[in-house]
C-alpha cells in the first residue's frame, strides 16, 4: 500500500468536501467583515495583523493537523483516550493559574505572538474520546445507576470548570453528550428531569413570586385530588408532594436572588431576562449600589445592543442580500464580535435569506453525513464518538444561530468552521478527522 492509499483509503470524501466548503465560506465571511477598500491582501497576509489573514494560517494549521490524524493508527486514540482527557482537565485547571483574561473570561492560555489557546474548546474532543472509551469497555454495563453516574461525571467535570472560568456558553455544549448517552441506553427519565428543570427555570423567570406561588399551590391541590387514595394508604406520598412544592418555591428564590444576582454578571442576567421581556433589577446591596452609581454617571450599558445590531444586519440582507463587501452594517463595524460569535450576520447581510438557507443546508448535509457514518460503525467506541461529534456540531450551530436572531441569550458560542479563531477551527478539525480516521478503519472493533 502506498502512502497516498494509506491517507485516502476509506476516507469519506463527501465529509471532507463539506468540511472545506464550510471553511471557505468562513474565510469569505471573515474577509467581508474586516477587509476595507484599498488594503493590500498580500501585505496583510505577510503581517498577520488582520483576522482574515490569521484565519488563513489557522486553516493551514488545521489542514496539517487533519493530515497528521489521517496518518495515525486508529488504535492510538483508543489507547490514549483517558490520558488525553486528564491532560485536557489539567489544561483547564492551569488557566486558573496562568490563564489570560479575555472579555471577562479567564479561560485562555497565551501561546505568544498574539495567539491564545482555549483548553475548554479542545477538551470537547478529549471528553468525546473518554466517553467513547468508557461506554465501549467490556465491563461497562450501561444499565446500572453507577455506570450512569460515571458517564455523567465524565461530561460534567469540564462543564463545571467552564462555568468556573465564566464560559457559560461552552459549558452548555457539554450537555450535548446526554443525547449520546441516551442513544446508548441512558433512561429517558434523566432527559425528562433535565427538561423539567429547564421548564421550571423559564417559569421562574416569566412569573413573579405571587403568581408563581399560586401556580404551585394549584398544582399541589390537583396532585392531592388525583392521588387522594394512594395518599390515604401512604401519608409519605403527601409529605413528598409538600416537600417538592416547598423545593419548587425555594427554586424561585434561588433563581431570582442567587443565579441572577450572585452567579451571573449583570450583562448576562440582562440578556437572559430580555429574552422573556424582563429587565434586570439588582437585589444585593453591592449590585444596587453599583447599578445606581453607573446610572448616575451615565455608564448604564445596553446589554442587548449586540442582538439588536445582529437583527438589523440579518434583516437588511433581505431575500438576496446586499452583495459581497456591500453590507452597510458589516462594513460599518456596527455588530460587536462579528467575526466570531456573530459571523452569521455577515452571511445574512451579504447573501440574504437564500445564502443563509444554503449555509444551513450545508450544515444539515454534514450532520446527516456524520450520522450516516455513525450508524455504519461496527465498534461501540467509534459509534459513540461519531454521535458525540454530531451532537457537538448540532448544539453549536443551533445555539449560535438562535443567539444571533434573538431566540436565545448571547452566551458566546462559535459557529463551527466559520467563526474566527484558531482554537475553534482546530478543535472542529480534530473532531471531524478523528471520526474520518475511525470510519476509514470501521472494519476494526475498537475499544
Amino acid at each position: 500500500m502506498t502512502r497516498e492509499d494509506k491517507i485516502t483509503g476509506g476516507i469519506d470524501g463527501r465529509t471532507v468536501l463539506l468540511y472545506y466548503v464550510l471553511v471557505l465560506i468562513g474565510f469569505i465571511a471573515i474577509f467581508s467583515v474586516e477587509y476595507r477598500s484599498g488594503e493590500s491582501f498580500l501585505q496583510s497576509l505577510m503581517e498577520l495583523k488582520k483576522s482574515y489573514t490569521k484565519q488563513v494560517l489557522f486553516i493551514g494549521i488545521s489542514s496539517v493537523v487533519a493530515l497528521f490524524i489521517l496518518l495515525i493508527d486508529s488504535k492510538f486514540f483508543t489507547t490514549v483516550a483517558n490520558l488525553l482527557y486528564l491532560f485536557g482537565i489539567l489544561l483547564m485547571l492551569l488557566t486558573f493559574i496562568i490563564g489570560k483574561d479575555i472579555s471577562g473570561s479567564k479561560s485562555w492560555i497565551a501561546l505568544g505572538g498574539g495567539f491564545n489557546l482555549q483548553p475548554a474548546e479542545l477538551c470537547k474532543v478529549f471528553t468525546a474520546l473518554a466517553l467513547a472509551k468508557y461506554l465501549s469497555r467490556q465491563d461497562t454495563e450501561f444499565t446500572t445507576f453507577r455506570s450512569h453516574l460515571i458517564a455523567i461525571a465524565i461530561t460534567l467535570i469540564p462543564a463545571l470548570l467552564s462555568i468556573a472560568q465564566k464560559e457559560t456558553g461552552l459549558a452548555l455544549v457539554y450537555f450535548c453528550f446526554f443525547l449520546v448517552m441516551y442513544r446508548e441506553g441512558l433512561p429517558a427519565i434523566y432527559l425528562i428531569l433535565g427538561f423539567s428543570v429547564i421548564a421550571l427555570f423559564v417559569t421562574a423567570i416569566v412569573l413573579d413570586m405571587v403568581p408563581y406561588a399560586i401556580m404551585i399551590g394549584v398544582l399541589v391541590l390537583i396532585a392531592v385530588y388525583l392521588l387522594w387514595r394512594p395518599i390515604k394508604r401512604n401519608f409519605i406520598l403527601f409529605i413528598f408532594i409538600a416537600l417538592t412544592a416547598g423545593g419548587t418555591l425555594g427554586f424561585k428564590y434561588f433563581v431570582d436572588n442567587i443565579v441572577f444576582d450572585k452567579i451571573m454578571k449583570p450583562y448576562q442576567a440582562e440578556r437572559v431576562l430580555n429574552l422573556f421581556g424582563k429587565s434586570y433589577e439588582p437585589k444585593s446591596p453591592e449590585r444596587i449600589a453599583q447599578f445606581e452609581s453607573d446610572k448616575a454617571k451615565g455608564k448604564k450599558k445596553d446589554y442587548t445592543y449586540n442582538v439588536k445590531q445582529s437583527k438589523i444586519a440579518i434583516g437588511s440582507g433581505g431575500l438576496l442580500g446586499k452583495g459581497f463587501l456591500k453590507g452597510v452594517t458589516t462594513q460599518g463595524d456596527f455588530v460587536p464580535e462579528q467575526n466570531t460569535d456573530f459571523i452569521f450576520t455577515a452571511i445574512g447581510e451579504s447573501f440574504g435569506f437564500w445564502g443563509s438557507a444554503l449555509l444551513l443546508l450545508i450544515y444539515f448535509l454534514l450532520l446527516m453525513r456524520i450520522i450516516t457514518i455513525a450508524e455504519r460503525q461496527r465498534s461501540t467506541f467509534s459509534r459513540v464518538y461519531a454521535y458525540s461529534v454530531a451532537s457537538i456540531l448540532f448544539f453549536h450551530v443551533f445555539i449560535n444561530i438562535c443567539m444571533t436572531i434573538g431566540l436565545m441569550p448571547v452566551i458566546g458560542i462559535t459557529l463551527p468552521l466559520l467563526s474566527y479563531g484558531g482554537s475553534s477551527i482546530v478543535t472542529f478539525t480534530i473532531l471531524i478527522f478523528i471520526l474520518l480516521r475511525f470510519d476509514g478503519n470501521r472494519q476494526m472493533v475498537l475499544r
